[in-house]
């Protein structure tokens, strides 16, 4: 006969063992989920542009933000981080990234949404590479699911340009 611990040791082996293969299920179930949100940002007024007392430009810009991420919540979304970069090139550097806004969405109810908002960060480059300059204002999310991997996506909205003087 066996004993109680063998007994409880067993069915504690299974219970943990179908509850693997449960999250596992879970997991992979987020792989049929195909999101398609949507952003847009605008730009409505570049506040100041000035070299820094450190030599460095400094922007700071006012800008309307919109996007529907509602596509990016399933059941097993905890919630999702997404955060605005300027995005742009200097002779040194193929790739300059400067954060400018960031948020946690904690629900699908708050996944849409609209935003008038000054920088939330300095959009500040090393150096004078910003007079003139195109950029790039890229929104990122990082979808952060209650079981399984965190996968990352963004969208690009290309054609913004800096003043040629400083303000």
């Amino acid at each position: 006969m066996h004993s109680f611990g063998y007994r409880a040791n067993a069915l504690l082996t299974f219970a943990v063992t179908i509850l693997a293969l449960m999250c596992a299920m879970a997991s992979l179930s987020d792989n049929l989920n195909t999101p398609s949100p949507t952003a847009q940002v605008q730009v409505l007024n570049i506040n100041w542009f000035q070299k820094s007392t450190h030599g460095n430009d400094e922007v700071s810009m006012t800008m309307n933000i919109s996007a529907n991420l509602q596509s990016l919540f399933t059941w097993n979304t905890k919630q999702v981080f997404v955060f605005l970069a300027a995005e742009y090139e200097t002779p040194k550097n193929s790739l300059n990234q400067v954060s400018l806004w960031d948020g946690i969405i904690p629900s699908k109810e708050h996944a849409k949404f609209w935003i008038h908002t000054t920088n939330k960060y300095r959009f500040t480059d090393q150096g004078s590479n910003l007079r003139g300059k195109e950029y790039n204002l890229t929104l990122h999310w990082h979808v952060m699911p209650k079981t399984g991997k965190m996968f990352a996506d963004k969208i690009v909205m290309t054609g913004f340009h800096l003043p040629a003087e400083y303000r």
